[in-house]
């Protein structure tokens, strides 16, 4: 007989708040472990960066990995947080100092070849011999991938190519899956010699797993809240006799003694690294979720004048603090931490309209939201740059709005992803302007209004 332990997290999004017990927690059933002669493997599922946190932020989610390799991670796959939250050559140099596997098998440059750092899976050989192998996959946000230089392929697809040989090579096969609850049951469904699959993606948690015919499924939440453990047993003759997933509460276990300076020096690197003046303002940009202020104004001009389109929205909702006095790089991650990226709709008169009037439900700007690159609370009121409102007769630039006539709308990309403004945006080419963030974008018009005049 043998048992094989496996621990998982993902979705930490950058949340190191819950890291010093995490790893706490790891290391001392590492040790336990290994005492009883037991092979133990730690996967990460992916989006354990995010660019919110000025640790992250200033080392480029590099820091992010020096943790994993403290903790002796075995292997990770890359959720779209690393995927297309960082500029390419950041992602190219992410896991340069990686001591463990990063397996992302639909994941290629943009010659059909895995960039160096990849592989689609590896075989993992325990003490007694037996074969493990491990697979990764990450969301197909191909055309994302694409803008920002990678190629990205269909990830069941991919799947179906490498199964023949790990089957092969592997007594058991585990599908390190950032793809989500429902592609993760699908794929349980059509391809039963999986034997266990653990996800992310959809911030989903199994508290002892779940059973879709023979595949286990385990999946721990978000933000660190939970650490997966999955025990695998098997015979004599390597077949798995039985699989169980359970999860552990992270506020429940031990504190480090030294935990809350942990925290505060990750945050206190992050910022310190991050003190770089950008301006000086003589007044002070306003923030305000539920009216246009100056500042929320200014990110709407903004957007546009980037874009070069004819006219812009933004929700104020997306600056969480009021900028004063000398402006540094920090500050304007603190008051614009979302992973948002510039988007530019070609619209006719009428679609614009039609879009334009859903912005003025009353009810809009107290919508709570979450996901979709929002790291705020609320959605807030809309602010437009080129656009008026005269009773009940829209002004673009100035001239009444022409139904017939086609304008280019630039947005938050955060309005194209389906929840919001479904009669007209689902249908409409978008064009995405990647790698700036809005927050790069406030960046540069600062800089530029600080010039000296010539």
């Amino acid at each position: 007989m043998e048992s094989i332990y496996i621990y998982h997290t993902n979705d930490l999004h950058s949340h190191l708040e819950h890291w010093p017990r995490i790893q706490q927690f790891l290391m001392e059933k590492r040790e336990i472990h290994q005492q009883h002669d037991e092979d133990v493997f730690l996967f990460d599922i992916g989006d354990f960066i995010d660019r919110w946190h000025p640790f992250t932020e200033a080392t480029k989610g590099q820091g992010n990995i020096t943790l994993l390799n403290e903790c002796q991670f075995t292997a990770a796959t890359i959720g779209n947080n690393e995927g297309v939250n960082l500029p390419f050559e950041d992602l190219n140099q992410l896991y340069e100092n990686a001591q463990f596997d990063v397996l992302v098998a639909n994941l290629f440059q943009k010659n059909g070849v895995y960039p160096d750092w990849v592989k689609p899976y590896k075989i993992y050989h325990t003490k007694q011999g037996t074969r493990v192998g491990v697979i990764g996959l990450t969301a197909y946000f191909s055309h994302l991938y694409e803008l920002l230089g990678w190629k990205l392929t269909e990830p069941i697809s991919e799947l179906q190519r490498w199964l023949a040989p790990l089957k092969e090579e592997a007594d058991f096969i585990i599908l390190l899956s950032h793809l989500g609850i429902h592609d993760d049951e699908r794929i349980a469904a059509e391809f039963p010699e999986i034997d266990v699959i653990l996800g992310a993606h959809t911030h989903h948690f199994f508290e002892k797993g779940e059973l879709v015919g023979s595949t286990l499924l385990g999946a721990a939440g978000k933000y660190g809240y939970y650490v997966g453990q999955v025990a695998i047993h098997l015979n004599e003759k390597k077949a798995v006799t039985h699989k169980e997933a359970i999860l552990y509460d992270v506020k429940e276990l031990p504190a480090p003694r030294n935990e809350q300076e942990r925290i505060d020096t990750f945050f206190k690197k992050g910022k310190d690294l991050l003190n770089q003046r950008v301006t000086t303002l003589s007044e002070p940009l306003i923030h305000d979720p539920f009216q246009e202020t100056n500042f929320s104004r200014l990110l709407s001009r903004t957007l546009r004048e980037w874009c070069n389109a004819d006219c812009a929205m933004i929700n104020a909702g997306l600056l969480l603090g009021t900028l004063s006095g000398e402006v540094t790089i920090y500050d304007l991650l603190e008051v614009c931490p979302h992973p948002i990226n510039p988007c530019v709709v070609e619209l006719t008169g009428l679609e614009l309209q039609t879009v334009l009037s859903e912005t003025k439900d009353e009810s809009l700007p107290h919508k709570q939201i979450k996901g979709l690159g929002f790291r705020g609370t609320v959605l807030g009121v809309f602010v437009y740059d080129g656009i008026c409102f005269e009773k009940d007769t829209i002004f673009i630039n100035g001239s009444e709005i022409d139904h017939g006539k086609n304008y280019t709308f630039a947005l938050p990309d955060m309005f194209t992803f389906g929840h919001f403004f479904k009669e007209v945006l689902p249908f409409k080419q978008k064009n995405y302007f990647l790698p700036e963030f809005l927050r790069d974008l406030l960046k540069w018009k600062l800089e530029m209004q600080s010039l000296p005049i010539t």
